[in-house]
């Protein structure tokens, strides 16, 4: 049985930075996209990142402050928020998919096939 596993969100004032963790047992994904996504209440889960055997995806809204990074060895993604705003406060799901995608194939929430339980966000002003 795969499981995904968040941790690492929180409360933190505008500015501040928070690194989330994404832990996979049950299937090893080497190579295989696993990305980020965020829902805000009253929203659609909205794509933040994803990073596949070649390159990182980022939403434009994120670009310069996110870093999504992964180790294979520990089957776990990561993403470091710097920089944030109040307007990343949301809820940070983790995506884990069975099939390769590159550029705008990565950012579609029906193309991943695991989801974690999701991790809350908080930016205070």
């Amino acid at each position: 049985q795969v499981q995904l596993v968040e941790s690492g969100g929180g409360l933190v004032q505008a500015g501040g930075s928070l690194r989330l963790s994404c832990a996979a047992s049950g299937r090893t994904f080497t190579n295989f996209p696993m990305g980020w996504f965020r829902q805000a209440p009253g929203k659609e889960r909205d794509f933040v990142a994803a990073i596949t055997w070649a390159s990182p995806y980022y939403k434009d809204s994120v670009k310069g402050r996110f870093t999504i990074s992964r180790d294979n060895a520990k089957n776990t993604v990561y993403l470091q928020m710097n920089s944030l705003k109040p307007e990343d406060t949301a809820v940070y799901y983790c995506a884990a998919a069975r099939a390769y995608c590159s550029g705008d194939g990565c950012d579609d929430p029906a193309f991943y096939n695991y989801w974690g339980q999701g991790t809350q966000v908080t930016v205070s002003s």
